[in-house]
């Protein structure tokens, strides 16, 4: 029996919630938008009626109130909609036990084996939209395929397009319908590849399907094998409830509030990043044996900053060591212009034991001390013991405990 995937996609998922709990709004343009007096005054979802307006994500709020001077302006409640999310994510383990979330608003469900107790696909996309729209009052958007990335492109080109919000993309409509799209279209292919692939005479998903294997492996390897899988619709990657439970790293990225000018204040965040990624790395019990550091400078219009890495002698979770290590690296790469945002991660994870110890340092207690720290901030809360670093006017670890995925909850 062939598998059929759906990929559910919620319609402008926060301004949608926000209208679903405040109806006075159903009939006006909405936006969620971060804090306009704060770097993160940008658009991060807007209704169907804003966009009908001009009004995309991620333009700023300013533009945004230019196009739409009537525009309601709502902040973002990431915890309410972290909630929703797990909500959809209920209703859908009622039709399939095989249901991966992908994003906030998207998630891959293969409904395989479940027709007899449903009906056909087409018939449970509809099921599952009316379920959602009656519990929470979001529109659901179904792209369907024999796989996932089909289902990920019709939902994105297709069903996103059409009035019932369902689109099924198959190998027998696949040459008719998708490859005459741009390549720009297709998923995996951004702007810097769509360049790329523009300049090798490949400008239609159809081009890349039909262009010889061995040319894109000759250029991309492996990854010009995946570009020609999916452009001509294959995907061998099953729907799995854990998929995200196995990360390949754990990072943490922060837009700063102003520009950081001097290494005095670049070292306050940049210490706390490493004790947020570090904590995260041991809550999955992981250590972490390459550090990666990352920045942009503060100036849009000449662009500058770095991101490098380095493999460290032993695997740690441990915040000091980690910051040791990542702090050279920045002093080595930064340019001495300001900054407006810093991202680390840890790659290379492994299981936290057993661990090798050292002869000239007492890395079990180190090691321990971490753990226990987590404990007592996950009992009393995320600043019940924070660095006297992060009290200086440069520290943001009190800001950020407020906030869910950089925004408030």
């Amino acid at each position: 029996m062939e598998s059929t995937v759906f990929l559910i996609d919620m319609q402008s998922f926060y301004a949608s919630i926000e209208k679903a709990l405040q109806p006075r709004f159903q009939d006006r343009p909405l936006v969620v938008s971060g804090d306009p007096e704060r770097r993160s005054g940008v658009i991060l979802a807007a209704c169907p009626l804003a966009k009908s307006y001009g009004i995309k994500n991620a333009i700023t709020l300013r533009e945004a109130e230019e196009r739409c001077p009537g525009l309601v302006v709502v902040r973002p409640r990431m915890a309410l909609y972290l909630q929703a999310s797990l909500r959809i994510t209920e209703i859908l383990g009622r039709f399939s036990d095989l249901v991966e979330p992908y994003s906030i608003d998207e998630q891959f469900i293969s409904i395989r084996g479940c027709e007899a107790l449903f009906g056909p696909p087409r018939e449970i996309a509809r099921k599952i939209q009316q379920t959602i729209a009656l519990q929470l009052g979001l529109h659901a958007r179904v792209g369907i395929g024999p796989n996932k990335v089909l289902s990920k492109m019709a939902c994105d080109n297709f069903a996103k397009k059409s009035e019932h919000g369902l689109f099924e993309l198959t190998q027998d409509n696949l040459k008719t319908h998708l490859w005459p799209l741009p390549v720009e279209k297709m998923f995996g292919v951004g702007k810097r590849m769509g360049r790329h692939l523009r300049r090798m005479g490949i400008t239609t998903i159809g081009d890349l399907a039909r262009c010889p294997l061995v040319r894109l492996q000759k250029r991309w390897g492996v990854n010009g094998h995946v570009l020609w899988m999916t452009a001509n619709g294959i995907d061998l990657s099953p729907v799995h409830p854990h998929t995200f439970q196995k990360q390949k790293a754990i990072g943490h990225q922060m837009t700063l509030p102003r520009d950081y000018r001097t290494e005095e204040e670049i070292r306050v965040v940049l210490l706390e990043l490493c004790e947020e990624v570090c904590r995260r790395t041991r809550q999955q019990r992981q250590v972490g044996l390459t550090i990666s550091v990352g920045c942009r400078g503060a100036d849009f219009d000449f662009p500058t900053g770095f991101h490098r890495q380095y493999t460290m002698p032993e695997a740690t979770n441990h915040t000091m060591t980690v910051f040791h290590y990542a702090w050279a690296l920045f002093t080595r790469f930064w340019d001495g212009q300001p900054i407006r945002s810093l991202g680390i991660s840890l790659g290379n994870l492994a299981d936290d034991q057993p661990m090798q110890l050292s002869l000239f340092e007492n890395d079990d207690k180190k090691h321990r001390l971490g753990y226990v720290m987590d404990k007592i901030n996950q009992r009393f809360g995320p600043t019940a013991i924070l660095r006297a670093a992060s009290l200086t006017r440069a520290g943001q670890a009190l800001e950020r405990a407020q906030k869910i995925g950089g925004h408030y909850r």
